[in-house]
Parts: structure tokens; C-alpha cells; sequence
């Protein structure tokens, strides 16, 4: 198909969604004001149930249709146009134990308003469920596998990037190559097998391709952070085997907040003197809900015990606003933001750069949600999303030559509805979903192709007394297409490639009672390759490599099994987890161990697939201890090894040791205690970290270590309903020089010293 044809296409599809998109809503105006539709309301108060008063800025999220909002100082809050249907009530709040509350809405149209009681806890563990209406409506069907992070649990372990958030996580780490460069590691699955969406979309950056590209997102403004396994993820991707994490803002709101409301933030960091500000403000105007969103974050070269890691600052921005109009028939919102950044890459005294790398790094996004309620039908509602994003990122050899450039266009379009139980399946969602990309990437040796995608997916739930189940499938046609054929080229024919596959997923939990729960989840991922993967032949200065595509390369697909018990109370939370992932054909770029013939001083990393196994262990659990103590621990244990070729076995040191995949985390285990009383807590963590000697060829293993980390937090309303938190973290406390073996750059530099991190945030 010729070049000019594919971005034709796709815009008149582009064309076609804002037109149905358009007609829609006439339909929904037309509606309204006819008072065909029925707008349905939650409302309810949310009480303190020690001391009876009302509870301010608690963060509710109804998790079927993503509607959220936020209660007023009065404790009161309302969420309206809601269809029939039975739906879960999530509820957090600073301090409080978090509570999920199952809810039947019924034609009538008529809710009696919820008084909700929330009871003050020193635990950071899941949600407690509780059932508020209907009947048969069991706690097994809140028990998803996945894991929200909010409240304080979110303020505490808040850091710089995404990855240094979550990285406290059982079964977590973080990919790194200085300070800003960061990527989360989910059981030893990251990259392209790891989505990272925020507010539901994709971020369209190319931190999946290399160690050096860092995360457009700062999770300095998220409302929380969700992370999704099993069939849940396939909403959003066939290859998300190691999960999907969900950084949410609320861009673009879902409801009418009672009055104007807001957050401050301010963060210190020790270390590299680092500084960040952010402000958000909702405002609503009749029917219209304005957000704004407001942050930038500065770090100098940080400190290593063993003293300055040069050119490894930092300098960003990460703002938006967004509008929403919201009736009776649904909503119709558009935000626009951008993700500005520049940042240094350590230099290489021995490789490719010994002086470093610069980097500038630029993103814009327009974004377009609406919802449409579906009256008297099988089906609820109507969600249609489109988004826009056009990423640039230039990596800077010398102040005035790029060795390195990338640039993206990508559009999005995803219409997604929520259907009606039928038979012995619950309400479930079907939805379709495509992607246009236009993939630049300019070195020595040019890249630029297009990238077609089309997705259809539908997950359906059963429940069936204590027993929950839950199956998706989701199919993916993906194309390929350089701008220029090349069938002579030195990587081989260079030419269209097109994939075609089925992934799918199943997951079940049952109610032991007692407060025990097991289940198993299965998932069969596809994983077409990217067109780094396939087309790359050139040097990439601030990733120390020169990267080598392989036209021929199959799709990867991986059979992922898992295994957990869980028990949850009151006073205490513990979970076991096990899990074993086969693939066949892994793609990942192997260290050959050549020098490259154009650039000496870079490796060649060769793109291959083959047969692969990641499997391992993890644990965690926290309890209350005496009356006022709070002691917690977890574990995690990743094994990653390949299959080697028959050339390989000839090479006798791969046949004694070398068949481990590369950038598997070691073993690790934390353990924690600390004091909460009223408002205040203190307290401490330890890290150990096995050595990691199980390395591929050509990798350097790395020593074992242990660090001490201390955390305290304050918070407290004042006379005017105004709550102000305050949290210190001191990281690394002995300042011990340690080498996390995630980090490209491990060889030549440790990870930073003692850390002195504190955040304030005010909530009005």
C-alpha cells in the first residue's frame, strides 16, 4: 500500500469518530431536553465512626464506569447520570481504612443517599469490602487481582519518577541509567511487556525502546496508581503480560464537584538538591468542570557516597488543563497537556561518550473523552476516546551535534461499551481500539516507518456464590511499514511486515471465608515486534549501544500462570503469590560482545527472539502489633533464563553458566516498623538485596547490599476544613554505596547516597 495512503486513512477514520462523536451528542441534547433519560445520583456523607464528624477531600471512584469525584468539607459528596446496573463504591482517604462498597442502581432512578462510615486506621493494606445494597452481592467479586496505590501509602513513597514510587512494591524495581531515566520492572517483565497508561490512554514516548528514555508522566499530581494483571489488562494491549500501571489524574472530569477544590505540593530532595512544585484546581461553572494542572520539578547532578555523578540533573515540566461538560445523557470532555524535559545521561569514560549526553525531551497531547448513557437497551453506555501526541526527544553528543533523534506521531481511537448481564454472565465490556504511529528516528542510519494497529476485545465476569471469575480476549492486526524498502540492506530485507494474533486471559477467586481468599489467573499474550526492534541499524551514543534490527523477527507469545492465597482483616494483610511465565521467541537486544566495525566503542546489541522462561516467588503482608504498632514485610524472587542455540553451546563459557536473561533483579526482602498515633507516624524500613551473580553473557553481576530507610508523617485540618500533610523520608540512612543491577550504567556508577526527601501537600 503506498506511504500517502496509510495517514489518509486514518484521518478519515479520525474524521468519522468526531462525527459520530457529534451526532451523539445532538441525540443526548435532544434527549435531555425531552426528558427521555432519567438522571440517577449517588449521593451520600462520609462520617468518621470514633467521633461521628464529617470527613473532608476523601477521594471516591466508581470502578465499572471510572467516575470519581471528591467529598466537600462537609463530608458530603454526589455523583450523578449513572445507569442501572450494580456497581463498586471505592473509597480513600488519608488515615483512614479504605473501603469498597457494592451497589445495586435500579430503573426507578431513585437512591436513598449512602451514609458511610470510615474508621481511622494505621494500616496501608488493601480496601476493606463492605456490601451496602442488594442482595447476594459477595466480597469475592471486589477481590481483582491488582493493586491501588492512594492516600498515604501514595504520599509517602512518592519520588521523583513513577518507578521510584512504586519501587517499595513487593515484586517491583525500577530500570534506570541515572536520575531521571526510570522505568518500572514488574516481576522482572518490563519494556513493551509493561504498559504504562495515564488516565487510561498510553503515553505515546519511547521509554519502552531503551534504558535512556525516561517516562512522560510525573506522578506528583496523581490521584492514585493502579496496577492490573489478568484479564483487566486486556482492554488496553495484547502484550501487557507483566501488567498495565495506570497513573490517575482526572484530566478530564466525570462529575461536578460540589465546590471549588484543589491541591498544593511541595517536595525537597537532599541528594541533588532537587526541587518541585505542583498546584491543581477543579472548578465547576453550571455544568462545566474546569481542571488545572500545574507542576515542574528541578534536580542537580546527585550525590554518590563516593562523591558527584556528573551530568546526571534534571529539569521538567508536566501541566494540563482540561474541560468537561456533564449532563443527564453522559459527559463530552478534551484536556490538553504537555511533558517538557531535560536531562543528563552519565558519562562513559571508556565507551561511547565520555563527556555524557544532554537530552531534550518534548511531548504534547490533546485528548477527547465522552461517555453517552444507553437507555432501554442491552447496552449502558457508550465511551469514545480520541487522542493526539506528537513526542521529540534529541539526544545532545556536544552542545551542538544530536547523535540521536526520535519523533512520534501517534493517534489514538477506542470506542468502548458496557453491556447488561445476560445468562449466567455478568455485566462485561466489548470494545474496538486503533493506533496510527509515525515513527522517526534519525542517526547515522536512518529509520522511518508507520505503524497501523486495530484492536477488538471484550472481558465478561461470572460470579457464582463465594467463586468470582473473570475472561477476556482481545485480537490484534498490526502492521509495519517502512517508508523505503530495503531488501539489500546490511540487516538484512528491510520491507512490510504484518502480524496477526489472539491473546487472551482467565482469571478466578474464591471466597474461603474467615477472610482467606485464593486464585489462579492464566494469560496468553501476543507481542508483535516493534519497528525499533525490527528496522534499528544504528549507533545509540547514550544507551553505550549500536543497535541492530532483525526484519525477520516473529511475533513473541508468552503463557503467563499464577497462584495466590490472601487473607485480609482489620488488623492485618498478608499475600503469597507464585508465578511462571514461558515465551516462546523473547525479544530482547543481546550483547554480541562485538565492537561494532563503524563505532569501536560501542557494542553490537543484536535484536533476537528465543525460547525464554521467567518464573519466581513474592510475598508481603503487614499487621498491627499492640496498639499502636505497625510492623510490615515483603520478599520477591525472579529467575529469567533463555534457550541457547546450538552455535552457542560451542562456546564453552555459555554452556557452564551464560543461559540467564539479561536485567533480572535479584532476590530482595524488606522489613518494616512503625509508630501511628492519631496523625503522626515513625518508623523505619530495611532492604536487603542478594548478590545477583546469575547473569547473561557479557553482563557484569552485581554484590549484595543492605539500606536503612526512615519515613515520618504528619497531618492535620485546620479551622477552616483545610488538611495539610506532611512527609520525611530518609533514604539510604547509612549512606552505603551499593550497585542496583537494573541500572545500565552499574558498571561505572553506584546508586545515590543518604537522601533527606520532604513533601508537603495542602488539600482545599
Amino acid at each position: 500500500m503506498p506511504d500517502d495512503i496509510q495517514p489518509i486513512m486514518f484521518y478519515r477514520i479520525t474524521i468519522l469518530f468526531l462525527l459520530i462523536v457529534a451526532i451523539l451528542s445532538v441525540h443526548g441534547v435532544a434527549s435531555d431536553s425531552t426528558d427521555v433519560l432519567t438522571s440517577r445520583t449517588i449521593t451520600g456523607n462520609l462520617y468518621d465512626a470514633e467521633t461521628g464528624e464529617p470527613i473532608p477531600f476523601v477521594y471516591i471512584h466508581i470502578e465499572e464506569i471510572n467516575r470519581t469525584t471528591t467529598s466537600g468539607r462537609d463530608g458530603t459528596f454526589e455523583i450523578r447520570n449513572i445507569p442501572v446496573g450494580r456497581y463498586t463504591l471505592h473509597v480513600h482517604r488519608i488515615g483512614y481504612a479504605s473501603r469498597s462498597i457494592s451497589l445495586v442502581v435500579y430503573e426507578t432512578g431513585v437512591i436513598d443517599p449512602l451514609t458511610i462510615q470510615m474508621r481511622p486506621t494505621v494500616l496501608e493494606g488493601r480496601p476493606l469490602e463492605v456490601v451496602a445494597y442488594g442482595n447476594g452481592m459477595r466480597g469475592a467479586n471486589l477481590e481483582h487481582a491488582s493493586i491501588k496505590l492512594t492516600g498515604s501509602a501514595l504520599r509517602k513513597n512518592l519520588g521523583a519518577t513513577l518507578s521510584e514510587t512504586l519501587s517499595s512494591q513487593a515484586g517491583f524495581d525500577q530500570r534506570t541509567m541515572g536520575a531521571a531515566p526510570a522505568r518500572p520492572v514488574i516481576r522482572g517483565l518490563g519494556d513493551e511487556r509493561l504498559l504504562i497508561l495515564q488516565d487510561g490512554e498510553r503515553t505515546g514516548d519511547a521509554s519502552a525502546t531503551s534504558a535512556d528514555h525516561s517516562v512522560t508522566i510525573d506522578p506528583v499530581s496523581a490521584d492514585a496508581i493502579e496496577i492490573a494483571r489478568g484479564p483487566a489488562a486486556l482492554a488496553y494491549g495484547s502484550n501487557a503480560i507483566g501488567g498495565v500501571i495506570n497513573v490517575v489524574r482526572n484530566q478530564i472530569a466525570t462529575s461536578v464537584p460540589s465546590q471549588l477544590t484543589g491541591t498544593a505540593t511541595l517536595q525537597g530532595s537532599s541528594v541533588n538538591n532537587g526541587f518541585s512544585a505542583a498546584g491543581l484546581l477543579s472548578i465547576p461553572i453550571d455544568d462545566f468542570v474546569l481542571n488545572l494542572d500545574l507542576n515542574g520539578r528541578y534536580g542537580s547532578d546527585f550525590r554518590a557516597p563516593s562523591g558527584k555523578i556528573d551530568n546526571s540533573g534534571f529539569l521538567t515540566s508536566n501541566s494540563s488543563v482540561g474541560l468537561s461538560y456533564i449532563r443527564p445523557w453522559g459527559y463530552s470532555g478534551i484536556a490538553v497537556s504537555s511533558y517538557i524535559s531535560n536531562y543528563g545521561i552519565p558519562p562513559d569514560p571508556l565507551g561511547g561518550h565520555p563527556n555524557g549526553v544532554d537530552i531534550e525531551m518534548k511531548k504534547f497531547q490533546f485528548e477527547s473523552r465522552n461517555e453517552f448513557l444507553i437507555e432501554d437497551s442491552f447496552f449502558k453506555l457508550l465511551e469514545a476516546k480520541l487522542s493526539y501526541r506528537y513526542y521529540n526527544h534529541k539526544e545532545f553528543e556536544t552542545s551542538s551535534i544530536i547523535g540521536t533523534e526520535y519523533t512520534f506521531n501517534t493517534t489514538n481511537i477506542s470506542l468502548k461499551t458496557r453491556h447488561k448481564g445476560f445468562g449466567f454472565l455478568d455485566d462485561g465490556i466489548i470494545g474496538v481500539w486503533g493506533e496510527f504511529v509515525d515513527f522517526f528516528v534519525f542517526d547515522r542510519f536512518n529509520i522511518e516507518t508507520y505503524s497501523v494497529s486495530g484492536s477488538a476485545f471484550t472481558i465478561q465476569e461470572i460470579n457464582t456464590g463465594p467463586l468470582h471469575m473473570e475472561f477476556g480476549v482481545r485480537l490484534d492486526i498490526n502492521s509495519a511499514i517502512p517508508k523505503e524498502d530495503k531488501p539489500n540492506s546490511r540487516i538484512g530485507n528491510i520491507r512490510q511486515r504484518n502480524f496477526v494474533g489472539l491473546a487472551s486471559s482467565a482469571a478466578a477467586v474464591y471466597d474461603l471465608g474467615l477472610g482467606f481468599y485464593a486464585g489462579t489467573s492464566f494469560m496468553h499474550s501476543f507481542r508483535p515486534p516493534t519497528p525499533n526492534e525490527l528496522y534499528s541499524e544504528g549507533p545509540h551514543i547514550a544507551a553505550y549501544s549500536f543497535e541492530i534490527g532483525n526484519p525477520d523477527l516473529r511475533p513473541e507469545r508468552g503463557f503467563g500462570k499464577e497462584i495466590f492465597l490472601r487473607y485480609k482483616s482489620t488488623d492485618a494483610t498478608y499475600e503469597l503469590n507464585a508465578y511462571h511465565n514461558n515465551f516462546q521467541n523473547f525479544i530482547y537486544p543481546r550483547d554480541t560482545g562485538r565492537e561494532n566495525i563503524f563505532f569501536p566503542r560501542l557494542n553490537d546489541f543484536q535484536f533476537e527472539g528465543v525460547n525464554a522462561q521467567i518464573y519466581g516467588i513474592e510475598a508481603q503482608g503487614e499487621v498491627h502489633l499492640l496498639r499502636y504498632f505497625v510492623a510490615n514485610a515483603s520478599l520477591s524472587h525472579t529467575i529469567g533464563r533463555r534457550d541457547i542455540t546450538d552455535e552457542e553451546r560451542e562456546m564453552e563459557e555459555l554452556t557452564r553458566k551464560r543461559d540467564y536473561l539479561p536485567m533480572i533483579p535479584p532476590f530482595q526482602i524488606n522489613a518494616g516498623l512503625n509508630y501511628v498515633y492519631n496523625g503522626f507516624s515513625i518508623g523505619g524500613m530495611v532492604r536487603h538485596s542478594t548478590k545477583q551473580d546469575q547473569v547473561a553473557l557479557f553482563e557484569e553481576p552485581t554484590g549484595a547490599y543492605t539500606i536503612v530507610n526512615l519515613n515520618a508523617s504528619y497531618r492535620f485540618t485546620s479551622k477552616r476544613k483545610l488538611l495539610n500533610t506532611f512527609s520525611l523520608r530518609v533514604n539510604n540512612l547509612l549512606n552505603t554505596e551499593y550497585r542496583n543491577h537494573l541500572s545500565r550504567i552499574k558498571e561505572i556508577y553506584p546508586e545515590p547516597g543518604i537522601n533527606v526527601n520532604l513533601l508537603y501537600r495542602l488539600y482545599f
